[in-house]
C-alpha cells in the first residue's frame, strides 16, 4: 500500500506557493520589459530561463532535502493552484472604468 506523507505535501504546499507566486510576477514584469523594448525575444528568453531555473532549482532542492517525491507533488499542486487564479484573474471582464479608459 502506498504510504502518503502530509507532511511533505504540507512542505511542498508552503513552498510552492510563494515559488509560484514570484513565478507569475517575473511573467509580468517580464512581459512588461518585453513590450516596452525594441528587440522583445531575448529580454523574453532571459526571462523565462531565469525563473525556469529559480522554479526547478527550488523544486530539487525540495525533493532532496525531504527524500521525497510527495513534496514534489505538493509543489506542483500549489504551481497549479497559483496559475488557475492567475488565469482566471487574466480573463475577468474590464470594468466601467477600463473600457472608458481605452475607448472599448
Amino acid at each position: 500500500m502506498i504510504e502518503i506523507q502530509g507532511t511533505a505535501i504540507v512542505l511542498g504546499l508552503a513552498v510552492g506557493l510563494p515559488m509560484a507566486v514570484l513565478f507569475f510576477w517575473g511573467l509580468n514584469w517580464g512581459m512588461r520589459l518585453a513590450l516596452a523594448s525594441s528587440q522583445p525575444g531575448g529580454i523574453l528568453m532571459l526571462s523565462f530561463f531565469v525563473r525556469l531555473v529559480i522554479l526547478l532549482g527550488v523544486g530539487l532542492a525540495l525533493t532532496r532535502l525531504t527524500d521525497t517525491l510527495w513534496a514534489l507533488a505538493g509543489y506542483m499542486l500549489a504551481f497549479l493552484a497559483v496559475r488557475v487564479i492567475a488565469v482566471v484573474r487574466a480573463r475577468i471582464k474590464p470594468t466601467a472604468a477600463t473600457v472608458q479608459q481605452e475607448n472599448l
